[in-house]
């Protein structure tokens, strides 16, 4: 003899769609990527090239640099100039450095910065945590001809940049 079940159905709650897709898409999917070096005022694989040969005798091979995405408003608080992305060796640049206003050698030394992330290797704490800007990359960092102009520079302009 069968008999029926009953089971009580759960009260059903709309949920908010996740802002995440799925982990494996369903084709293969290429993202294409332009590397753009030329700005209007500067442009960025002439500044590498210098560098890499002044203060890294050509050691640094194989990078790609490239101006950041332009974005629609200006940063509110804070700006990150450049970036590096060690796995696929990308050095990206702000495109607000690539104003009128900017100077060669404050360009120069942002390009500095990111292109020493690659050359100096980070350091661990004993807790394990990475340490990008320890010691050894500061002193290596004021190595860079125009360090102090570069560094008062950025604190008396960097309300240009900011909203």
């Amino acid at each position: 003899m069968k008999t029926k079940r009953t089971t009580k159905k759960k009260p059903t709650t709309k949920r908010k769609p996740s802002k995440r897709y799925a982990a494996i898409p369903c084709e293969i999917v290429q993202r294409q990527f332009e590397f753009n070096t030329e700005g209007r005022y500067f442009d960025l694989q002439t500044v590498f090239d210098k560098i890499n040969a002044q203060y890294f005798g050509n050691r640094l091979r194989r990078y790609t640099i490239t101006w950041g995405q332009k974005r629609r408003k200006k940063p509110e608080a804070m700006i990150v100039f450049g970036s590096i992305q060690e796995e696929d060796r990308i050095i990206r640049i702000h495109p607000l450095l690539d104003r009128e206003f900017v100077p060669r050698w404050y360009v120069e030394y942002v390009v500095f910065h990111e292109m020493l992330h690659a050359f100096v290797p980070d350091r661990y704490d004993s807790a394990g945590r990475r340490i990008v800007h320890h010691e050894g990359f500061l002193k290596r960092e004021r190595s860079f001809r125009f360090y102090k102009r570069a560094i008062e520079w950025e604190q008396d302009n960097l309300g240009r940049f900011l909203r």
